[in-house]
């Protein structure tokens, strides 16, 4: 059948007002009786005075302080002017910089007005470098790393040569544990005369995994790789050397790669970086900006202390990067933004032998990092962010509760009572949210103050994010105890919409008889109480125009068993026929109702071995109530296995009145 376009406006979130945000804030953060009194403070860097205020400041450090003087006896707005703020460091908010007493400090934008904290410079004094190519140069201070650059509030792309259109069109390259050979005269060529070979690097598109190995040098026609990364990337499951699915493999970054417009190239060790504007553009009225910092806002209190009733509205997050990639240790991803970390003992023929897990590779699992944040929360309570835009952010938007490693105050976990509500995400280089750390503190915390709980996560609209780190979900929560994801739109996207959970069932009581095989449990116990992830509402999600670049995964995507779990009233399209919903292993005691799936390959795959239900413990879940056009459900059926697909209804021609209204409903609301 015909598959029908959204029925409702999806561009942007309903307009609302600075002081209806700030309520907002107050009403969801404040955890007494909120006093009749604010104390407002001005943030003008020029001096002047748009609005009345009990305080008028010139720096943001200033406002910190009065906050921190006023904030016991009073409520606390900080307003700032309009225009960019270009942050030398990060913000530090910790239990000082929180409401006391039952009252609420908030930092927002002057109403009308949009205040950008940036982490990065204008870049000017370009001059015209190469005038046959039409590349540009500007000075910049001599060692400055970035991975980004933004012109004009877009994304401008780094230079990349094609090695290999797929993992079956690879017989000129040959893998070694030296590095990577390169059987093509052309294209050993080109990369012999490329300048700079120590910023070089290989990326791979995968089946799940987006992969950055650096390069160490060139000598003839190999890729001699950097260490641990060009080991680490190939050992494990969808690897740089056998990808289950696609597999394009590339050379990044470099500047005799610039060969189109909104090309560019960072040389550090001289100072200077190279752009290719489009005909016509001129450098001298276009806004460049290059990111210098890694993160912008960092709340983090203490599990005995946590930071307490601060709202954050109205205000732009922008210009930062993330440059461990480039690093010795590159990104060894493996799912979802994790990825491994460390030197690992590996078989003598791990290019052969680990290609499809190994017994040394399970020791890694517990041990992989989570890409940070540009906003990171942990040991924090009663916060909320409103109406505020995540853009042009060279890793997670924003971040609550990761792993301590995903947080520059070491202290990770612990957020609870947070509102997420009405924010903008886009164009950012890994995901828009994510809730949750992967890490044994996540799912069996030493102390119950790390659990992560009651976070809402609605009417945000989400488009255009995980552009660089292709694997990343719109959001992903994973181990969260009552995390409720409603009303959000996601759309424009390389991999998923919205996953949740984590662990594959690994962590569950009784753990998960595959990774039994595979020698997991040598390095981990097998649990025997249940993890924090339970009792998760996903509903009224609008997610269309998924799956870009990924070929694994769902739009909405569950792992491990959540009891008291609903996904409901969700509308599913445009997943370039891939699974509307992917039920993976360990997801347990979920219910999926009343959701609408059109045109995926699977409107439901539920990942159950078809051999044995013990063997991936995916069971005891509900799908009923649901729509479908193509793409039928998998599910293997048997004794063991009740997983109940029941009373779904596949659309043929007229849609019933009740899922148009499913259809009609989902996304942001007015």
């Amino acid at each position: 059948m015909t598959r029908p376009r959204p029925l409702r406006a999806l561009a942007g979130t309903a307009a609302i007002s600075a002081f209806a945000l700030a309520a907002l804030a107050l009403s969801t953060t404040t955890t007494s009786a909120v006093p009749s009194r604010t104390e407002v403070i001005l943030v003008a860097p020029d001096g002047t005075k748009p609005v009345e205020a009990d305080h008028v400041v010139r720096t943001l450090q200033a406002a910190q302080a009065l906050v921190r003087a006023n904030n016991a006896r009073s409520n606390v707005h900080v307003l700032l002017a309009g225009g960019t703020y270009e942050l030398k460091t990060p913000l530090r908010f910790d239990a000082r910089d929180g409401g006391r007493n039952g009252h609420t400090v908030t930092w927002q934008s002057v109403p009308g007005q949009d205040a950008t904290l940036s982490g990065g410079s204008k870049v000017t004094g370009w001059t015209l470098h190469d005038p046959a190519k039409n590349i540009w140069s500007a000075n910049v201070p001599v060692g400055t790393q970035s991975r980004q650059l933004y012109v004009d509030g877009k994304l401008a792309q780094r230079t990349q040569l094609l090695l290999a259109e797929s993992k079956n069109t690879r017989g000129h390259l040959v893998f070694s544990q030296r590095g990577l050979t390169v059987n093509d005269a052309t294209l050993a060529a080109r990369i012999a005369g490329l300048s700079n070979p120590g910023d070089l690097e290989i990326e791979e598109l995968g089946s799940f995994t987006d992969r950055y190995s650096p390069v160490r040098s060139v000598d003839g026609s190999t890729l001699v790789m950097e260490q641990p990364a060009w080991d680490n990337n190939n050992f494990g499951y969808d690897t740089l050397k056998s990808p289950y699915a696609r597999g394009a493999l590339y050379i990044n970054n470099a500047y005799e790669l610039i060969s189109g417009p909104n090309q560019w190239y960072l040389d550090s060790a001289h100072g200077k970086v190279y752009y290719r504007p489009a005909d016509g553009q001129s450098l001298r009225t276009t806004d460049v900006r290059l990111p210098r910092l890694e993160s912008l806002v960092q709340v983090s209190g203490s599990y005995r202390d946590p930071v307490q009733n601060l709202a954050f509205s109205n205000l732009t997050f922008a210009h930062t990067t993330w440059n461990f990639p480039s690093g010795p240790q590159g990104y060894v991803d493996q799912q979802s933004g994790a990825h491994a970390v460390g030197t690992y003992a590996k078989p003598a023929d791990f290019l052969t032998s680990c290609q499809n897990g190994c017994p040394e590779f399970e020791k890694t699992r517990n041990e992989w990092h989570q890409i940070p944040a540009a906003v990171q929360v942990s040991a924090a309570a009663h916060i909320t962010f409103a109406g505020n835009n995540f853009q042009q952010l060279g890793s997670v938007g924003l971040g609550l509760g990761m792993d301590p490693n995903a947080h520059v105050s070491g202290t990770g976990y612990g957020v609870s009572n947070t509102a997420v509500l009405r924010n903008t995400f886009t164009d950012s280089a890994a995901s828009a949210i994510v809730v949750g750390g992967v890490q044994p503190d996540a799912h069996h915390p030493r102390d119950p103050r790390m659990t992560n709980r009651d976070v809402t996560i609605s009417d945000n609209t989400i488009a255009g994010v995980s552009k660089e780190y292709r694997d990343n979900a719109g959001i992903l929560s994973t181990y969260v105890t009552r995390a409720t994801i409603t009303h959000n739109t996601l759309t424009d996207l390389p991999y998923d919409g919205i996953d949740i959970g984590w662990g594959w069932g690994i962590n569950d009581p009784g753990g998960n008889l595959y990774y039994l095989n595979a020698g997991l449990y040598n390095y981990q116990p097998i649990y025997r109480t249940p993890t924090t992830f339970r009792e998760n509402l996903v509903a009224g999600n609008l997610i269309h125009d998924t799956k870009q670049a990924m070929h694994d995964g769902g739009s909405i995507y569950t792992l491990s068993s959540s009891p008291g779990t609903v996904i409901e009233r969700n509308y599913v399209y445009d997943s370039q026929t891939t699974f509307g919903a992917l039920i993976d292993q360990g997801t347990r005691y979920v219910v999926m109702r009343n959701n609408v799936f059109l045109g995926s390959s699977s409107w439901v795959y539920i990942n159950s071995d078809a051999g044995n239900p013990d063997t991936f413990n995916t069971k005891d879940n509900l799908v009923t109530g649901n729509w479908w056009d193509i793409g039928p459900a998998r599910n293997p059926e048997g004794p063991g296995y009740n997983n109940q697909v029941t009373g779904n209804t596949q659309l043929t021609g007229t849609i019933p009145p009740e899922a148009r209204a499913v259809m009609t409903a989902a996304g942001v609301l007015p």
